[in-house]
């Protein structure tokens, strides 16, 4: 057997072998080559190891990833996929072989492993399983219901709509689909493009895989085989967007600690013994941390213990983590709101974790034990009756469980992945995407005999409705998971179907969604014209008009007296034409005046309690940001009928004449800056300027009242052109090598600053042969 390695301008891999195992060792040696730094982060990061090498840093991940059980998880996962799908988890062994095969090469060319002194490591089976789960264990931002709790407690239930982020408060991604009426040649286009954290090296890799099976070209994650969200396989073609489906749940747990373990009330009234063990997380000069590793029937416990949690009923919070700086995770969720530019991260149950029947009469698999957990239920040890006189008391809260659907049916979707490179028509995809589970996504797709398909795929659990908006308590009966939801089909309406993250066909499994602006304003500039190319189609995907800038503006044209200056200030962002332009200076003055309200807003006693978060763990804390969640939800805040008694029109006001005395004078691009997230941090800041925003459809996400670098945006765009995929293109912000100083590390940033896009090719003629090999991968290497 043979397999090749091509390369085109831009030094993105095309792969061709003999069969589809071949082809996945090559997709793995060339990607570890290309990105070894990125692949071995990524996988310590799964396993909550990244501190051993980045340092106190990483910590609050690690502990995280430990205490919700990221890596036991995928070792599950695996250890199902090969029971339940043999040849798809055979094919993943290949990917990994590969991986491991190329690892030294590829960390030789790569200066971050000498400057850590890391040596690269060995890649399990299940690894590629451990990298998607965590970079979207956060996608259905769960870490927002502790949010909306505190709200509430502080402020009240209508505090959940106030701040709601329909009105503004994620981004997230943009797609459309235009059936053939809508084209100049009669069939389908599809274009978007996923707003994610920036990394460098980019969270997708261009890649094209060609065996005699199927011949692809899409965007791949690394460290994950195949092409699960952007492709085009020359017949048939499809892309995704966060649904913003809600599918983690977190219960608020009763722990109390004994002299055999630790034990849970459950909601039969009986303590039954937890899951639990102690694991050490080493963190690079600064030794070992310990960890307390505890899971309930419910799920594994990410916060407090049987000594008490803070920020649910006031109690003392323990805490494994060590450092004063709360680090940021990286949202590898698109969709979940962002409150800074940074990233700790892009992000174990009782055995077995029971599952009541599914909708259509399944049962869920149920996992199996994990041997050195201290762990029973029944007989010595397992459920207790509370003991005569004990439960006069109503004890406090002591803990958080998450219930991730991974978790509970050893499924991450990964059968799912070889049917797609295989699809040739949009039936095709849609019976692969059924078995879809995480993340949530809408997807659309189109192919060659103008057929196209718009629907959500993934599982979400049926369950009170209580379970989506806040913490629910483990020990009450009716919040327990009843099945699964059925994923939702929808139609396109006259021609185009547009996903930016608002309400639409995943409007029953969310409940937070993204404002329309995004998905309006992709419509309306759509139906300017009666038929589009793929040429045209990169005008959309750099629009920069900001639609929720109007409240703002509204108080600023109903302001009575002011100073001179203020007067002019309020004249030129009234005459402003409303888009983020980056040589513009009105986009840079609104933007500093909308930075000044919101920090006004923050400053005020009616949120003094919600200014010191809860003592929940590192990782979480960029969810409890009043200043982010308050310039997120400006949109809504300013135009709520009332406002705890805020006086807004009096703060714009103020606000204004702050500005006014020394407006900026540069343009917005001089501020809003690319801020990729590195795991090593690098010198002084010296990245691109941008235009764009939060609510743009080239939405280069800052965070108002904190900071005008964008840290999420466009991690890739790209076109799918179904009446000829060489006309098909795409782009990333900075290149295919992961490598610093190699001539394709950033050589796609000039274009992607742009809103150019590189042609696909997919000629082997026009392609560069770098690399055969005709070593065989050997069968009892997948025994």
């Amino acid at each position: 057997m043979t397999t090749e390695t091509y390369r085109d301008a831009w030094g993105i891999p095309h792969l061709r072998a003999t069969s589809a195992r071949e082809l996945a060792r090559a997709q793995g040696r060339v990607t570890a080559l290309d990105r070894a730094w990125q692949l071995e982060v990524e996988r310590h990061r799964a396993q909550g190891t990244s501190a051993s090498f980045l340092g106190a840093s990483a910590l609050p991940w690690d502990v995280f990833a430990r205490r919700a059980r990221l890596d036991d998880t995928a070792r599950r996962c695996f250890a199902a996929l090969e029971r339940r799908d043999p040849e798809t988890a055979d094919w993943v062994r290949a990917y990994v072989d590969g991986v491991n095969a190329g690892l030294p090469e590829g960390a030789a060319r790569t200066p971050e492993f000498a400057r850590v002194g890391l040596t690269p490591g060995q890649w399990e089976p299940w690894t590629p399983l451990g990298v998607w789960l965590g970079t979207h264990i956060l996608f259905a931002g769960f870490p927002a219901k502790l949010w909306r709790e505190e709200a509430v407690r502080h402020l009240g239930p209508d505090a959940v709509g106030l701040f709601a982020t329909d009105g503004p408060g994620t981004a997230g991604s943009n797609g459309w689909l235009l059936t053939g009426a809508r084209t100049t040649t009669g069939l389908p286009l599809i274009a978007g493009d996923p707003h994610r954290f920036l990394e460098e090296p980019g969270v997708y890799q261009q890649i094209r895989l060609s065996c005699p099976e199927f011949d692809v070209v899409g965007l791949a994650v690394p460290g994950v085989p195949g092409i699960a969200h952007f492709a085009h396989t020359g017949t048939a073609a499809w892309a995704i967007t966060n649904a913003m489906a809600d599918y983690q749940d977190l219960y608020r747990e009763r722990l109390r600690r004994t002299g055999a373990g630790v034990e849970a009330l459950s909601p039969e009234g009986a303590w039954q013994r937890a899951v639990r063990h102690v694991e050490l997380v080493e963190v690079a000069g600064e030794g070992t941390v310990e960890v307390e590793v505890i899971e309930t029937e419910r799920g594994p416990v990410i916060a407090g213990g049987p000594e008490g949690l803070g920020g649910l009923e006031g109690t003392e919070v323990r805490t494994h983590a060590v450092g004063a700086t709360p680090v940021i995770p990286k949202l590898a969720e698109e969709g979940a709101p962002s409150p800074v530019p940074s990233k700790s991260v892009e992000e174990d149950a009782p055995s077995p974790i029971p599952l009541p029947p599914a909708a259509d009469g399944e049962s869920a698999p149920q996992g199996p034990p994990a041997p050195d957990d201290e762990s029973s239920t029944g007989g010595a040890g397992g459920n207790k009756t509370p003991a005569e006189g004990e439960a006069e008391a109503e004890p406090p809260a002591t803990a958080l469980a998450l219930r991730y659907p991974p978790r509970v049916t050893e499924d991450l979707g990964f059968s799912a992945l070889l049917p797609l490179l295989r699809a040739r028509t949009v039936a095709d995809i849609d019976t692969a995407l059924d078995a879809w589970t995480e993340p949530v996504n809408v997807v659309q797709a189109a192919d060659t005999t103008g057929a196209v398909l718009h629907r959500v795929a993934g599982k979400v659990p049926v369950r009170p409705r209580t379970n989506s908006l806040r913490l629910v308590p483990a020990w009450e009966k009716g919040n327990e998971w009843q099945g699964w939801h059925t994923p939702p089909h929808a139609t396109v309406d006259h021609g185009i179907a547009v996903m930016a993250n608002q309400r639409g066909p995943a409007t029953p499994l969310g409940v937070e969604f993204a404002p329309p602006h995004r998905a309006d304003r992709i419509r309306t500039l759509l139906e300017q014209r009666p038929t589009w190319s793929a040429t045209d189609l990169p005008a959309i995907h750099t629009d920069t008009h900001l639609a929720s800038a109007a409240p703002l503006l509204d108080h600023l044209a109903a302001l009575g007296t002011l100073t001179p200056e203020a007067t002019r200030l309020r004249e030129r962002l009234l005459s402003w034409n409303r888009h983020m332009d980056a040589d513009s200076t009105e986009a840079a003055v609104y933007a500093a005046l909308r930075t000044a309200v919101v920090r006004r807003l923050a400053a005020h006693p009616a949120f003094a309690a919600l200014t010191e978060p809860p003592a929940y763990p590192e990782v979480l804390l960029p969810w409890m940001s009043l200043t982010a969640r308050i310039g997120f939800a400006l949109e809504h805040l300013l135009s709520a009928e009332e406002l705890y008694g805020i006086d807004r029109r009096e703060t714009v006001r103020a606000a204004l004449e702050e500005i006014a005395s020394a407006p900026p004078t540069a343009p917005w691009s001089d501020t809003h800056r690319v801020a990729p997230w590195r795991a090593l941090p690098e010198g002084p800041y010296t990245e691109p300027g941008l235009a764009g925003d939060h609510d743009c459809v080239n939405c280069t996400t800052a965070v108002p009242g904190i900071t005008d670098l964008a840290a999420r945006g466009p991690a890739a765009r790209y076109v799918w052109d179904l009446a000829d995929r060489e006309n098909s293109r795409w782009i990333v912000p900075f290149g295919a090598d992961g490598v610093p100083g190699d001539p394709h590390h950033r050589d796609q940033l000039p274009l992607w600053l742009r809103g150019d896009l590189a042609q696909v090719v997919t000629d082997w003629a026009q392609l560069t042969l770098e690399h055969t090999d005709t070593t065989d991968l050997p069968e009892e290497a997948h025994a």
